[in-house]
């Protein structure tokens, strides 16, 4: 008699997951095997993992990543270079606890953004927080909010993620504005958060994509000192899928 009663009390408690879980084990008939402590473990653990799991989709859905990449499907065979010692270790993501930086630089095809978002699924999955930005999109984001007065609260979000994703660094020079911005978002982060930028550019080159040699000077120092580098190499990808779907239709024509 009490078990729909007890069912409306957990929803009621916001336990949803528990009462479904306890509704559940009201329809097996072979459950009274188990002993309560072996039951409450169960509705237990049904409500812990549900949570965590809305959590996931919350910090994926918060962080927008460009792709569905994930460390687990990364072929670290590919002939490109890849430090799999160092992958490895960035998967594991200790270095983010270390609030420390990585770069991931290499022509364009090769991967980067990809090895991007797959750790930052896992920092996702790690109960991290994670935002991606497109670098010139994120620019222009912050142009529009300086002029609708949502500058300051952009900035504050940005400041807050555990692990920011800059894609596509140095595709065009900075504009002083857009310097200023970059200075604000490195200073706000050092040694707060880690910060992963991907870039066609060597570093040697930053300071030209920059433009102004003392706010260049801030703005590396506080983003390359303590960074970790990948560095990518050969053909690009998408070239050797189109060579690879090309040979295909060859073979079966």
């Amino acid at each position: 008699m009490l078990a729909h009663p007890t069912q409306e009390r957990l929803i009621a408690l916001g336990l949803g997951s528990m009462a479904k879980a306890f509704d559940d084990q009201r329809r097996q008939p072979d459950i009274a095997a188990l002993s309560f402590e072996e039951r409450l473990a169960l509705l237990i653990d049904r409500e812990s993992t549900d949570r965590e799991n809305k959590r996931l989709v919350a910090r994926l859905r918060f962080a927008a990543l460009r792709q569905a990449a994930v460390v687990e499907d990364v072929d670290l065979r590919s002939a490109r270079g890849l430090d799999r010692a160092l992958f490895q270790k960035l998967a594991a993501g200790d270095w983010i606890d270390r609030k420390q930086n990585l770069l991931i630089l290499g022509p364009t095809g090769v991967g980067k953004s990809w090895l991007a978002c797959a750790l930052g699924h896992k920092a996702c999955r790690d109960d991290r927080s994670v935002a991606y930005y497109r670098m010139p999109r994120m620019l222009e984001a912050l142009a529009l909010a300086r002029g609708d007065g949502r500058h300051a609260r952009m900035l504050k979000t940005i400041a807050r993620v555990q692990v920011l994703i800059l894609d596509d660094w140095g595709l065009t020079p900075l504009s002083a504005e857009q310097r200023r911005d970059l200075l604000e978002i490195m200073d706000d982060r050092h040694g707060k958060g880690s910060t992963i930028v991907t870039s066609q550019v060597p570093v040697d080159h930053w300071h030209e994509v920059i433009g102004d040699p003392t706010i260049a000077d801030a703005i590396l120092d506080r983003l390359v000192h303590n960074a970790h580098r990948l560095i990518l190499k050969g053909e690009s990808l998408r070239k050797q899928a189109a060579k690879a779907i090309m040979l295909d239709a060859e073979v079966t024509a």
